[in-house]
């Protein structure tokens, strides 16, 4: 087991109706003004809007507002959204949404004390060391950015989408209401679960292999997502389901499940580029396309890690060698995908073969590899993508 700092500051009030005091508790902290951040109409269509509002105004918190956040979230919105931030005096952001609002919050928070353009945090030429606050009212259980220390971006006049993790941005609070999620659609819920469990995944399969009490944490996270999504999937108002499906969002990426080891993250780069140039393409579903070949590719440097993943993930009874095994559990793996009808190729997406070499270029930049279970270089990124295909 590896030395490691597990640092997760952010306040969790979780359960039905929390969402209805946000605006004292906000003035518990002595904030005066407040950017409220969200997406498009889908929390006024479920009465959210009026809900948080009315609180904000009862408890005398002054607030102005910014919408239109979107799927793969947007560096000239999070320019906007600095812009009225600095006009307006702006001390806390609550974001009022899944992961793309909240990745948003934490760019214009870290954005908001820089002389430069926010863009070079997510670039790496710019390391923050302040931020406003942000807070979370929970929407869409999936990134888990509600706890966790990034924020992803995407700049759209360059095609790329890029990542920065710094604890800095962790959020100030979090509120977790389940029944917030009950009209999330199927296709989204399928989107989150796929999530949830890459981020568990993706430190799984890292540096060193092995610690105990990490792996049985996340073993056991992994298999109540797999459970709740079922679940979830076909009754969308089981608030049990739904409950553990955001408890595990927030615990998958708050650090819980990879203390002691350096997480690998190939797979997220490799989706980074898929929609990073196809913005059409949802992060969990370019994820269910990803994680199979991935696996399929790199399995073979560690048969027995992939074998217990099989066996304590995926019930897969272990009466052969640890390489049928493992195969074993990324076909369950796929199943599972297939089962929650999310896409397990490129074609699924879209993306042709003709894409692949201009995705593979996007992931490198001045690395000449990434991944921390076995190097990832160009010529494995365009191995990969093909068997994805």
């Amino acid at each position: 087991m590896d030395n490691f700092v597990f640092h997760s500051p952010t306040k969790v009030i979780f359960g039905k109706g929390e969402e209805a005091n946000v605006g004292g508790l906000i003035k518990g902290y002595g904030f005066g003004k407040v950017l409220l951040h969200y997406g498009g109409g889908s929390i006024q269509k479920s009465g959210l809007y009026d809900v948080v509002t009315k609180s904000l105004r009862e408890a005398g918190v002054a607030f102005v507002e910014l919408s239109g956040v979107e799927p793969n979230p947007k560096l000239p919105l999070v320019r906007e959204g600095i812009a009225l931030c600095r006009n307006e005096g702006v001390d806390i952001i609550l974001a009022v949404g899944g992961g793309s609002v909240i990745d948003s919050a934490k760019a214009i928070g870290m954005g908001l004390p820089m002389d430069a353009d926010v863009w070079d945090i997510y670039s790496g030429a710019f390391r923050p060391t302040a931020t406003v606050p942000v807070g979370v009212i929970l929407t869409l259980a999936a990134a888990g950015s509600e706890l966790s220390n990034s924020s992803v971006i995407t700049n759209p006049a360059q095609m790329l989408k890029r990542g920065h993790g710094n604890d800095v941005c962790r959020p100030l609070f979090a509120i977790l209401n389940p029944a917030l999620t009950f009209t999330v659609s199927k296709f989204q819920t399928a989107c989150g679960v796929v999530d949830i469990l890459m981020h568990t995944i993706e430190r799984f399969f890292g540096t060193p292999a092995r610690t105990e009490l990490t792996d049985a944490l996340a073993e056991s996270l992994m298999r109540t997502v797999i459970t709740a999504g079922k679940k979830a999937f076909e009754n969308p108002e089981d608030y049990e389901a739904r409950g553990d499906i955001m408890w595990a969002s927030s615990l998958s990426h708050n650090g819980l499940t990879g203390n002691g080891r350096t997480g690998d993250w190939a797979s997220h780069q490799l989706e980074h580029e898929i929609s990073g140039m196809f913005d059409r393409v949802a992060h969990g579903a370019g994820l269910s396309v990803v994680f199979p070949a991935w696996a399929r590719y790199v399995c073979k440097h560690d048969y027995a890690r992939f074998a217990r993943f099989a066996v304590n993930v995926w019930g897969v009874i272990h009466n052969g060698s640890n390489e049928e095994t493992a195969h074993a559990g990324i076909d369950a793996a796929e199943a599972f995908f297939r089962s929650l009808d999310m896409p397990t190729r490129l074609t699924d997406l879209g993306i042709g073969a003709e894409s692949i070499e201009g995705m593979a270029k996007q992931a490198y930049g001045a690395r000449d590899s990434f991944g921390f279970f076995t190097p990832i270089r160009p010529e494995d990124t365009v191995a990969i993508y093909k068997l994805a295909l």
